[in-house]
């Protein structure tokens, strides 16, 4: 990808984005908080996948005829769930149908899906370099969109990241402090986009607020990456343990009101994010959208 295709991927994702990662909801509910998320103006919205279950191609190619210019993005499509060849023609497919719309972000996943899902996990790094290989590989045989699509790769280390910034158009990481942020961009370089997916928590009390944030299993799920990285950033073993320390919760998640939460995601592009996708923990779809709906304005 050129750096002028970087700028136009910019520019098309804005700042700030919205998460749709809601348990399974019917199809037309996904259209309609697609559109609502239009409507308020976000640049983008960004569903997941694991193994089995909500397949984000197809959740994917639910909601873009449903939205008119927002873009869509994985975040992230598991590189265990297909063959590399079959993530490479299904992201250039839909990136044909609806130029300048998919953003496609890939990632490892965790070894506790992988194994779950009856697959024996190996090295993330190894893993991703073999599979960009195999993408690499058959692009010749996937559709040309006339717009290309960013390759972005979950990648909370700097291994991942220097994998992202030498193999792929920038890195997507997730739940890690403004700090992380930082460091991501340096390591990324300029030429490169850095999206950022910070979970919010709209509670001013800080208690409850927490609590909330404690239910999160990223903390607490055997060999986590996530408590790997943020011990790079100095927090111990007992500011991570118990599903992490109010310093800890504090750092990763934005909670408070609408202009707290506004204040902690512009803090991710002061330290170099080109774009922010906000992740609200909220138990279905509706109530999701509801909560960005409200945060859009202080947003947008």
């Amino acid at each position: 990808m050129t750096g002028t295709a970087v700028d136009e991927a910019r520019r098309r994702l804005g700042r700030f984005g919205v998460a749709l990662m809601a348990p399974m909801a019917p199809a037309d509910a996904w259209r309609s908080a697609a559109k609502r998320m239009e409507n308020a103006g976000y640049g983008a919205i960004w569903v997941n996948e694991a193994v089995g279950g909500r397949e984000v191609f197809t959740q994917l190619s639910v909601m873009l005829p449903a939205t008119e210019r927002i873009v869509l993005g994985s975040a992230i499509a598991n590189v265990w769930a297909r063959h590399p060849a079959v993530m490479q023609g299904a992201a250039s497919v839909l990136a044909d149908a609806y130029p300048g719309r998919l953003a496609l972000g890939v990632g490892v996943s965790m070894e506790q899906i992988v194994e779950g899902s009856g697959q024996r996990w190996s090295s993330p790094l190894g893993k991703m370099r073999e599979y960009l290989d195999g993408m690499d590989a058959s692009v010749a045989a996937a559709p040309v969109p006339s717009v290309p699509f960013p390759r972005l790769l979950a990648a909370l280390g700097p291994k991942m990241q220097g994998l992202a910034r030498d193999r792929a158009d920038g890195a997507l990481p997730a739940a890690m402090p403004v700090e992380h942020t930082r460091r991501a961009r340096e390591l990324l370089g300029p030429d490169k986009l850095l999206v950022v997916v910070q979970s919010v928590i709209l509670e001013p009390d800080p208690v409850e607020a927490r609590g909330i944030a404690r239910q999160s299993p990223l903390l607490t799920v055997p060999g986590s990456p996530y408590v790997r990285s943020l011990r790079t950033l100095g927090f111990g073993d007992e500011a991570l343990s118990g599903g992490g320390s109010d310093e800890v919760i504090d750092a990763c998640l934005a909670w408070g009101d609408e202009k707290r939460i506004g204040e902690r995601l512009n803090a991710h592009l002061d330290a170099g994010a080109d774009h922010v996708c906000l992740v609200v923990m909220s138990p279905d779809l509706g109530a999701s959208t509801d909560q960005y709906e409200r945060l859009a304005p202080v947003l947008l």
